[in-house]
């Protein structure tokens, strides 16, 4: 049984969830709000970051300076086709991307969509201990004494519990973020 690779899988899944969290807008500029965007530039889909350089000068300003100025009218494109709903103002090779205000209706489908990500994260630790556990019990098979079996398995349901309180203060954190006004 290796405790080290259960705890790096659930790890594995907070993680995974923080970075679908930091792509959720909370009507705070971030410039992980951009990463879910794809653009159709030399002939490939290519993800905007190859393409240009984000920064986040103002709390509700996001600028995209795009490298090659024939990939921009691509770039603007995409930006105004995501589901972000983003407006981008243009000035030349630069793009100034304002983040407007959430109305209530808006904020709660965000923390639907947090509650979402945040299941599927405690999903993917059960699958992570059912693993562990089966492993056990083959173990206990292949000769483990009950014992050792049972205070392993306790060790098991341990680490799953602290992953998953872990994944609900994440959230909690981030729903009293998109509920801020």
């Amino acid at each position: 049984m290796n405790f080290d690779d259960l705890k790096r899988r659930m790890d594995g899944a907070v993680s995974v969830l923080r970075t679908e969290l930091a792509g959720l807008r909370t009507g705070r500029a971030s410039s992980s709000m951009l990463d879910p965007i794809v653009v159709n530039a030399y002939g490939s889909h290519m993800p905007i970051t190859q393409l240009a350089t984000i920064s986040v000068p103002e709390p509700r300003l996001i600028m995209v300076q795009v490298w090659d100025r024939a990939t921009a009218g691509a770039v603007e494109k995409a930006i105004r086709e995501s589901s972000l709903g983003l407006n981008p103002v243009v000035e030349g090779q630069v793009f100034r991307i304002p983040i407007p205000e959430l109305n209530a209706e808006r904020r709660q489908e965000f923390v639907k969509v947090a509650h979402k990500y945040a299941e599927a994260a405690r999903v993917s630790v059960r699958h992570v201990r059912r693993d562990g556990i089966d492993g056990l019990k083959k173990s206990e098979k292949d000769g483990m004494s009950e014992d050792e079996s049972r205070k392993l398995s306790e060790k098991v349901q341990k680490l799953t519990d602290d992953t998953i309180a872990e994944i609900d203060a994440i959230l909690a954190a981030k729903e009293a973020e998109i509920i801020q006004i």
